[in-house]
This record gives structure tokens, sequence and C-alpha cells, in this order.
């Protein structure tokens, strides 16, 4: 497909060449579209060799091409990484001054800014005022990640991994190719989901799977990968949220513009989540997190018995109930109101009852607004880059299905409906 990559004039431009890297190794058709600026750091011939494709930053170049128009016509996808104040300024003033705003102006295919500033230029209301403007005519905004910035400086407004960026841009990709498959069957209830549908809703999400410790070197753990949890928070993410990732032994790259905090064991998980939740609007639990662990830890490795009348002997390993955390949500709810709470239901059925009826219990005994219930076990769900769940409500006997489908797509289906929740658990507006 057919990708612009917008590059403006700041020092992450640098990172931009191996998002170009991504886009081209993926089989895509990238024409790079620097600044001025941006060309300061990076120059045209590092990008003409890794696009295959000469750049340009004026409307004069090959004029007879017309390519301040044809670029944006001809698009799949723009993306503008880095996107500096300054840019991000001049796109919502619908300024075009250069070859990049001029296709920013023409495309009519999904744009996305990927900002990289100070913190100070970050969050100065200019800034936050602009990037409301442009998400509020449907651009995809990936918020920055905190970290390292120029020189000595640590905050908020550092670009995102070229992997995170790219992972949005695969998904929005993927949409446009096939937007039927896309598309949760059967569609979950509601309006489609659209850039900056999250705006102001506070998010809080769990992943992976906890561990819990026997003794220096083993644990109990499950089989949990974190694809579903990270999937949710970078959709979230990317439709405008603010979103708080609790992530429990998840071996993935933190979703872009995502606060992420690791934590292991369910103790550990319980603690962090009781943390996030006072201001959260919503909480969407899909850590797998284990029932039981080890009644003591042994603080050096455990041994094999060596016993002579009794070679095959093994120690005992006591356990203990870990703390039912969900339920323990919903009974405690925020400090200042309840948030919309979402449950998840991995099952595997028996002889005697199957998933749906499994999950149906689980509702009842939880208590909470959303449960997502998809069945599991040996080559399915974990680890998978596709799932199937199904939606169910309390005191409803509907059924949502979603999938088989991409992660990121059930991911979009949950999201509608925690929006859809937290709509309606709204205070009126007053008159």
């Amino acid at each position: 497909m057919k990708v612009v990559l917008g590059v403006s004039g700041g020092i992450a431009a640098y990172k931009s060449a191996l998002l170009l890297r991504l886009f081209t190794e993926s089989g895509h058709d990238v024409t790079v579209v620097p600044t001025a600026a941006a060309l300061a750091f990076v120059g045209a011939p590092t990008w003409s060799a890794l696009s295959g494709k000469p750049v340009a930053t004026d409307v004069w170049t090959a004029v007879h091409e017309v390519p301040h128009v044809r670029l944006g016509q001809g698009a799949d996808l723009v993306v503008v990484a880095p996107a500096t104040a300054d840019l991000l300024a001049r796109a919502a003033a619908g300024l075009a001054d250069d070859l990049l705003t001029n296709v920013l102006l023409t495309a009519r295919c999904p744009v996305v800014f990927a900002p990289a500033m100070h913190t100070e230029m970050w969050e100065h209301p200019a800034t936050q005022a602009n990037v409301e403007t442009l998400v509020s005519r449907g651009a995809h905004v990936i918020p920055p990640a905190s970290g390292r910035l120029t020189g000595a400086d640590t905050g908020p407004g550092r670009l995102p991994e070229p992997e995170a960026i790219f992972a949005v841009c695969r998904h929005l990709l993927a949409q446009a190719a096939s937007p039927q498959a896309s598309s949760p069957q059967p569609a979950s209830p509601g309006p489609a989901p659209t850039p900056g549908d999250l705006v102001g809703t506070r998010i809080v999400v769990t992943a992976g799977g906890t561990r819990e410790p026997l003794d220096p070197v083993r644990f109990l753990g499950n089989r949990s990968s974190g694809k579903q949890g990270y999937a949710i928070a970078a959709r979230a993410a990317a439709r405008g949220a603010a979103v708080t990732l609790i992530a429990a032994n998840v071996a993935l790259p933190d979703p872009a513009g995502v606060t992420v905090h690791r934590v292991e064991s369910a103790l550990d998980l319980e603690r962090a989540t009781q943390a996030a939740i006072d201001e959260a609007d919503a909480v969407v639990m899909a850590a797998a997190v284990a029932d039981f662990r080890p009644a003591a830890y042994a603080s050096t490795k455990i041994k094999k018995t060596h016993d002579p009348a009794d070679p095959d002997a093994a120690p005992v390993i006591e356990l203990v109930r870990n703390p039912d955390i969900l339920a323990g949500l919903v009974r405690a709810g925020g400090s200042a109101r309840r948030p919309v709470i979402v449950g998840f239901a991995a099952e595997t059925g028996d002889a005697d009852t199957d998933v749906l009826t499994l999950g149906r219990e689980k509702l009842a005994r939880k208590g909470c607004d959303l449960l997502v219930v998809n069945e599991v076990g040996t080559d399915k769900t974990f680890g998978h880059d596709d799932n199937m769940v199904h939606l169910l409500r309390p005191g409803s006997e509907a059924v949502v299905d979603i999938g088989p489908a991409p992660k990121a797509v059930i991911a979009d289906a949950v999201l509608d409906a925690v929006r859809d929740l937290v709509d309606a658990s709204a205070p009126p507006s007053p008159l």
C-alpha cells in the first residue's frame, strides 16, 4: 500500500529511519516528505537510499507531476513522525507552506501524528488545543512517551518507539485494505470506533499472566502472552484515552502513549490496580491472574528428596488462594464514583459445562459491568494474534460474538462497549 512518511524538524527524526525500514520491509510503497528543518537532522540521501525514491520539501520539485496534490490523493496512509509543535500548529491551522502541509490538506486517507517535543511544549495549552483540533477532524494522534529527552531533560514528549508507531499504522492499513474483515462479526452495538471517541476517558488495563514465586528459581504461572490486553491498551490510546497499563510478565514493547507499570505476582497486581483505579472511568481486567500461590516461599532452591526408601518421592507444595481482584474492585469501586469494570473469563469448558455457561456463572459471581469470555487451552488464544470472544452483560441473555478476528479488532469491540457504558454512567449535564 502507498504510505507517505512525513518527517518534521526534531532530533527524533533519526528514529523515523527505522520506521521507514519497517514499512518497506513489510512491502509498502513509501514516499518520504521531510520538512526543510528535518533535513538538518537527517539528510536527503538517507531518506532516498532507504525509500528508493527522491525526496523533496517544496512544491516546486517535479512540479509537472503536481506532487502537492497527487501524493495526498494517492496515499493509503499518511504518518508524520516526529510531529513537532510547529508542525502540529501548522496542520491545525490548515497552512500549506511546504510540501508536507500540502499533502496533509489533500489526504483523504487515515492520517497519524506521532508528536515529539520537550515536555513544556507538549503540555502547553496551545499544543493541546492543536491536538484536540486535529483529533476532532479525524486524525489519529499517538500520545508521546515519557522518558529521556534532548540533553538531561526527562518527561512526556519522547517519540514512541518506531515499532509502536508501526503497530498503530499497520492496524489502520489493515482496516483500509479489508474493512469488512476488520469489522467485528457480528458488530457490537453503538457507533463504530472513530479517532478521538475516547478523549477525556481514563482507562486502566491489566495484561499478561501473574507469576507466584515458589523459590528463587521457580514460580507458578500461566500461558498468557498479554497480547490481548496490550491490544486493548494500544487501541484505547489511539482513540484518545489516557491509559494506564499494568503488565504482568509481558515480553512485548510498550504501546505508544501508554503509561506502563510492571508487576509480577497477583498481590503485586492487586496493589497496582487499587492504586490506579481511583481516577479511572473504566478498568479492563484482561490479565490472567493466578488463583493460587504457594503458602510459603522457600528462600533457597527446593531440592529433590533423596530418600533411598522412596526414590520417587517429591516435595509437597501447599497452596493458598489469591485474592479475587475483580470481585474486590467491584465491591470497593473508586474514591469518587465507581468506574466501569470489565472482567475477562478464560475458560476451557469441561465434560458437563460449556464456556458460555461458565462465563454466565462467573458474571453472576463477580458483579462486573461486562464480561469478555473466551475459550483457551493448548493452541487456543494464548500467544496467538487472533481471538474469538463473547461479550456478556448482567441481566441480559444476549451474547455478542466477536471474531475470529485479530486481537486489535477484538480490542476495538471491547472498547466500543466500554465507551457506551462510560457514557451511560456519566452524570447528566447541567442545563
